[in-house]
């Protein structure tokens, strides 16, 4: 580092962390009540909390901090409830409905549904505008682009408003002058609009998936313009030194135009940086295997790092939209402590995904919620504090959670608040159990091999039931797991993706240099974008993936390779990792058949200094530690039993705790069923296993 700090903010549908880490390793974690109206009302608020506890002004702190880094649900948000931007599409005549044919997919799950509704479209009919225009598979024109329709298109989006245009022809990516062509006249017509290339966005082989990539880039382009124009002109009036990075869904950082013009890459900024923050924390114990669990106010996000490698998604349906660029691969559930439960028609206890959210939030906040949350039914199960969440900053009301139980769904279903609450404690875990298991068993993955990490201020409530019904025997808990994806992100790097078209045969000599050729260029263009801001050269790292597959197949898989030149030398090397790699995932390789390559990526990454790491010192015993007893529920009986609570600010390294405990951070609740221990590491972290032989973990 080099200034004084660095912060890292993350906004989430609750809740929004602020994570501010000096020189020295000490690391400090700050919650502000999200304001979805205003998402820069919470930066202030949590930026006046960070002044309050360091007794210096907002503006001392910011402009002593060498990174200030946001990560916001914004475009996620807008994307859900279809609050974007009114937009336009110019793609070639023929092809104005390739958005609405999808391919002719239909989401897993509802391939034989004939009442599944189909999904919303972000451009209506009537602004996706057919230009003549025709590039042919080779690159050739067939027909070249009608201008008077361009101007025709922009004549009709002026007259309906649209703030934002997305470009897309057939086989741009080999010829994307008519795009280019297209977006100087759209320029000159309408000079306010924001334009997106499909060619340049993603400029890979897939129509529909450059389409649809463009068209929801397009969508929140000017949400998110708005954001980042307000947030860095907060940031500048408090003095900031180096322009704000925002978190990025590939898993890295950005600067504040990048995100505007790719504005696909903010959906996933929150929990894209989990897999880093748990990586890191876990770095001190040797796992490898590491999957992160974030359940915070209003969801549920799960991921999965394999040998330190994470999952990367490309080319998947997102809230039923095709998204071709890479994505942390993150699994999202409605479930959180703020998810509601509540009596379905069949008379059964169900918990979400509807979310109380953070207005009116659950019962227990006293702001007005009436239903009965997850965070409700861990009040009266004895996990939370009555006494409130935060440091006592957010009071709960234990009367009031029990009512919105009792009459919503204790009485209708005839049992014990208890046991509704148990129920609903139950049915929330089981939600999650399933997730876990679509991203490890489903995918070929035995959870049983990996560690589980906090994070989210609700996760540890639940961690020990979830590994318990996982078979998982080790968990890694921070101190920080409330603010850990704030956390990720001082930890991570400047990352942007770059990629080409290069449709050619592996046993072509002379797919070899132009393979390397393209390589080169898109490295040259990060080269160049990451100088702009800051780098040197020592200070840049290029790694290099291959779209490939065996020539006649539909499908292709990406394969990394090692940054070296593309010659034929080197391509026995090449094909060899193709064929481990569709191993891995089909189960077969043909390494007498002929490979091709269909697209190559370059990831580009601006490697920043990082903090210094946490670390706990002596401190007080667990006996000293013990704040008293409180009654706690574990089973469906609903039996209440004496629980010991401890307060985790002053346990020093080396601290065990049996459960039934509960451990009460000042940012999260840490619940250990009857069978599992906890150690506190130096690093800062708890270390949690399955008690199987009393007095060793």
């Amino acid at each position: 580092m080099k200034s004084d700090y660095r912060l890292g903010i993350d906004a989430g549908g609750t809740f929004t962390d602020f994570v501010l880490a000096d020189k020295t390793g000490q690391v400090r974690l700050f919650k502000a009540l999200s304001t979805p109206q205003d998402p820069t009302l919470a930066i202030r608020n949590g930026l006046q909390l960070i002044s309050e506890d360091l007794g210096v002004p907002a503006e001392h702190v910011v402009s002593n901090c060498d990174l200030c880094i946001n990560g916001t649900t914004v475009g996620l948000n807008a994307l859900i409830t279809h609050r974007g931007a009114k937009t336009g599409l110019i793609c070639t005549a023929g092809h104005e409905d390739s958005l609405e044919i999808r391919l002719g997919h239909k989401e897993d799950g509802y391939r034989y549904d004939p009442e599944y509704p189909p999904a919303t479209m972000l451009v209506p009919r009537y602004l996706r505008r057919g230009i003549r225009e025709r590039i042919l598979s080779d690159g050739s024109i067939r027909e070249p682009l009608n201008e008077a329709d361009v101007r025709a298109a922009c004549e009709v989006f002026k007259a309906e408003g649209v703030e934002s245009v997305a470009i897309s022809f057939v086989w741009s990516v080999l010829h994307p002058e008519h795009e280019l062509r297209a977006a100087a006249i759209v320029r000159e017509m309408m000079p306010g609009v924001i334009l997106t290339l499909g060619s340049a966005l993603y400029p890979q082989v897939r129509e529909y998936t450059r389409t649809s990539t463009a068209v929801v880039n397009a969508y929140l382009a000017p949400i998110m313009k708005r954001y980042v124009a307000a947030v860095d002109s907060h940031f500048r009036s408090l003095g900031a030194k180096q322009p704000v990075r925002y978190y990025q869904s590939n898993g890295g950082l950005a600067i504040g135009q990048a995100m505007t013009d790719r504005s696909v890459y903010a959906i996933n900024s929150g929990p894209a940086s989990a897999p880093a923050a748990g990586q890191y924390v876990c770095a001190p114990f040797g796992y490898g295997n590491v999957i992160t669990l974030d359940m915070g106010g209003t969801s549920f996000d799960i991921t999965l790092t394999r040998d330190g490698s994470t999952n990367i998604n490309k080319n998947i349906d997102f809230l039923r939209y095709r998204i071709g660029v890479p994505m942390i691969q993150v699994e999202t559930l409605g479930a959180g402590g703020g998810s509601i439960g509540w009596i379905d028609e069949l008379g059964l206890l169900q918990v979400g995904p509807q979310s109380a959210g953070s207005d009116p939030g659950p019962a227990c906040y006293g702001q007005g919620g009436k239903l009965p949350t997850v965070s409700d039914a861990n009040l009266v199960l004895g996990y939370l504090n009555p006494d409130g969440l935060v440091g006592g900053r957010l009071p709960l009301d234990h009367q009031k959670a029990h009512d919105a139980i009792k009459t919503n769904l204790a009485d209708p279903l005839k049992m014990s608040v208890e046991r509704a609450a148990y129920g609903m404690f139950t049915i929330v875990n089981a939600n999650m159990v399933n997730g876990i298991r679509r991203v490890t068993v489903e995918r070929g993955y035995d959870p049983r091999d990996f560690v589980l990490v906090g994070a989210g201020g609700a996760t540890a409530a639940h961690i020990t039931a979830l590994a318990d019904a996982m078979g998982i025997n080790t968990i890694v808990l921070p101190k920080l797991a409330s603010g850990l994806c704030a956390f990720g992100q001082i930890i991570s790097d400047v990352k942007y993706n770059y990629m080409a078209t290069a449709p050619v045969r592996l046993d072509n000599d002379a797919a070899f240099s132009r393979i390397d050729a393209l390589f080169n260029q898109i490295e040259a263009q990060g080269t160049a974008h990451l100088k702009t801001d800051g780098f040197r050269a020592k200070d840049m790292v290029t790694r290099r993936s291959l779209d490939m597959r065996y020539v006649g197949q539909v499908h292709e898989c990406t394969v990394e390779i090692g940054n070296f030149k593309v010659d034929a030398k080197s391509v026995a090397k090449i094909t060899g990792a193709f064929h481990k790699r569709h191993k891995e995932l089909y189960t077969y390789a043909e390494p007498q058949s002929v490979v091709e390559v269909v697209n190559i990526e370059s990831t580009v990454y601006g490697i920043v200094d990082k903090p210094g790491r946490m670390t706990i010192g002596k401190g007080a015993t667990p006996q000293k530690a013990l704040k008293g007893h409180r009654d706690a529920v574990f089973s469906a009986d609903g039996k209440r039993v004496r629980t010991p609570i401890y307060d985790g600010t002053p346990l020093g390294a080396g601290a065990l705790i049996r459960g039934p405990a509960v451990i009460e951070e000042v940012t999260t609740t840490i619940v250990l069923e009857p069978g599992w221990t906890a150690r506190l590491h130096e690093s800062g972290s708890y270390l949690i296993a399955r008690d199987r032989k009393k007095g060793a973990i």
